[in-house]
């Protein structure tokens, strides 16, 4: 596969467990250099899978705004969120709300919806004390060091995601679909192949199937497409895990993942996943004024713990269907 050739006017670094980083020269303020290097920079995104670029000086949202629009196609609205998030206007937010000592583990924005972004945009507002980079792993790179009897079970059965949403953890049903109407919501369900249920107390139960390996629509790239990991049980803290199974019952949970056909996925398959993203991260610590474009099929993300105030805004951006991205086998959809 052969990539366009990066404008020799744009200075691409590479290291060793870092992303592609890219100085800015950009005396003509961020918005002007977004502009005049659009084209080019996303050329490079699609060439590395993810860039950091430094040097644009982004220190409001309204600038950071801007920037995101120049530079995208079109910015989503999120649905199906799993946790809060403040919301800009023109289709901007705050990083998801996770508590600064925990690790967030590797995922793709949005894997379990039907429509997904393409390119996720993050930029450093607020850099913390320590800690607090977005880390990226390659998604072919993390399928091919997998088990193959692992990844051929998930290509033919698709993985599993069950969610009950309820008032006091996580994202309510209202928040988390953008709409307090109940029947609004069924329709969105039944219209995004997720079945649902009402319970007694007035939460919901929902549970979606979704493919775990798909083509890249561009590269054409096999990817480990999926949050099989980040959104199983045994991803959680192991006593928040055993308060909130004695609280709702093994079934009652916030969240978590099964195979496609509802068996479990044990802690140790999430272990090895885990493992594996680990083995393919690359870092680069956040300083003030970055900008780093991931794309969203060929590269999963994670947030480390950090120390101190830590202020990165986000942006959904090239709205894919995930029909278009052909299936690498028989698996569901």
């Amino acid at each position: 596969m052969s990539f366009p050739s990066p404008s020799p006017l744009l200075d691409v670094h590479r290291r060793p467990g870092a992303p592609a980083m890219l100085l800015a020269d950009a005396p003509g303020g961020a918005g002007r250099w977004a502009a005049e290097n659009r084209d080019a920079l996303r050329n490079l995104v699609t060439q590395y899978g993810a860039i950091m670029v430094r040097g644009l000086g982004l220190r409001d949202p309204g600038e950071t705004a801007a920037v995101f629009r120049t530079l995208a196609a079109d910015l989503m609205a999120e649905r199906e969120a799993f946790a809060p998030r403040q919301v800009y206007p023109e289709g901007m937010y705050t990083s998801t709300k996770w508590p600064s000592n925990q690790q967030m583990c590797m995922h793709h924005e949005l894997s379990y919806t039907l429509e997904f972004p393409g390119t996720m945009m993050f930029a450093c507002l607020t850099a913390p004390e320590s800690g607090g980079a977005t880390t990226v792993a390659d998604a072919p790179s993390v399928l091919e060091a997998l088990p193959a009897d692992l990844v051929d079970r998930f290509e033919r059965e698709g993985w599993l995601l069950c969610r009950t949403y309820n008032e006091e953890i996580g994202a309510p049903w209202a928040e988390a679909f953008g709409t307090a109407d109940a029947r609004a919501v069924e329709d969105y369900c039944r219209a995004n192949a997720i079945e649902f249920e009402w319970q007694p107390d007035g939460g919901l139960r929902t549970r979606q199937r979704r493919l775990a390996v798909v083509r890249h629509p561009i590269t054409g790239q096999r990817c480990w497409f999926n949050q099989v990991a980040f959104l199983n049980e045994w991803t959680l803290d192991p006593d928040v895990r055993e308060f909130l199974v004695d609280t709702y019952g093994p079934d009652g949970l916030p969240f978590t993942t099964r195979f496609g056909n509802g068996d479990p996925v044990g802690a140790d398959i999430v272990e090895l996943l885990n493992q594996t993203y680990t083995a393919h991260t690359l870092r680069e610590p956040w300083q003030v004024g970055d900008l780093m474009l991931v794309d969203n099929i060929r590269t999963a993300h994670s947030r480390e713990p950090f120390t101190g105030s830590r202020e990165v805004l986000v942006a959904l951006a090239d709205t894919v269907r995930l029909a278009d991205c052909a299936p690498a086998a028989g698996a569901a959809r």
